[in-house]
């Protein structure tokens, strides 16, 4: 090329030369460049297992789309997908446990065999969830004037969808199951908007009404018959010092028949809310509430002891 003549642009070559100069950044070792897939849960694997957990959580509700027939074997179909999951989950667990200390060491023969364990357990779990979430579509029906059936509920209530995949993700999460249980939950997150960690605990008849916005932190514990509206926030005061707050008690303690109403923000691991509790919209706490009390952006200093 002569001097002062402009160069032509060839699309061809200089994809080319983008291409090799990303492929030459994945070499830089970054936390993003896990190259091999095999390594890693595979998301849209989860994605199936979290719809074919509802086939067998909510039977005749929710069925697999190529089963076309409305009147088929139920016992059938539910072994049928029980065996599916079972096969896919306990694959995703083997490569997760990988993440775990405990079993670094171990021989692949060793962890392999840990996952089939821990998936068996999980699907005998199952029944225990079921009864839990029966307990919510319930607590829904009679706290929701708009509801008009239980089938409605849950077959639309985005609520109760990230309640079911909450209560599923738990059982795993208990079961020291990593990074599964919060890919599961954050999926729910994505789809609903309500981000509950899988480590939270919920009692039975727990109400979600409205979905969106709604944020349950892991060391979170809740009661029995607790109605959360959106936009509602029950998390950690602080959490300035990162990983050192691992393990420890960060979020509040929601005691049994408590309501707390739309854009509430309740926050810190000894903050208790007690029993019969209504907190009102937009109330921001950080300190104990004393059961029977009945706390408004009015009168919220003086429950908590401002001037």
């Amino acid at each position: 090329m002569q001097d002062g003549q402009k160069k032509v642009f060839n699309f061809k070559d200089e994809a080319g030369l983008a291409v090799q100069q990303l492929l030459r950044d994945y070499q830089s070792g970054r936390a993003i460049d896990h190259i091999a897939a095999a390594r890693e849960p595979d998301r849209d694997v989860i994605v199936r297992i979290i719809d074919e957990l509802f086939q067998i959580v909510y039977p005749g509700y929710y069925r697999d789309p190529n089963m076309r027939q409305r009147v088929f074997n139920m016992d059938a179909a539910i072994s049928t997908v029980t065996d599916d999951i079972l096969i896919r989950l306990s694959e995703q667990i083997e490569i997760a446990l990988r993440y775990a200390e405990d079993y670094h060491q171990k021989t692949a023969e060793h962890v392999r065999e840990e996952s089939q364990k821990i998936a068996i357990e999980f699907v005998r779990r199952i029944p225990r969830v079921r009864e839990y979430l029966d307990t919510d579509v319930q607590a829904i029906l009679e706290g929701d004037p708009a509801a008009y059936s239980k089938s409605e509920i849950i077959l639309s209530y985005p609520g109760l969808y990230a309640i079911t995949v909450y209560r599923l993700a738990h059982e795993l999460f208990v079961l020291k199951v990593p990074m599964i249980p919060r890919i599961m939950t954050e999926l729910a997150h994505s789809k609903t908007g309500v981000d509950i960690h899988p480590g939270a605990t919920i009692g039975k008849y727990f109400m979600i009404d409205h979905a969106t916005g709604i944020v349950v932190g892991e060391t979170t514990i809740i009661g029995e018959h607790v109605k959360v509206y959106q936009g509602v926030t029950i998390g950690a005061l602080s959490t300035r010092a990162g990983q050192g707050l691992h393990g420890k008690k960060r979020h509040p303690t929601i005691e049994n028949n408590v309501t707390i109403y739309s854009g509430a923000t309740i926050l810190g691991g000894e903050t208790v809310i007690g029993h019969d509790v209504v907190i009102g919209g937009n109330c921001f706490i950080t300190a104990s509430i004393a059961p029977n009390s009945r706390v408004n952006v009015r009168n919220q200093e003086e429950l908590l002891g401002g001037k």
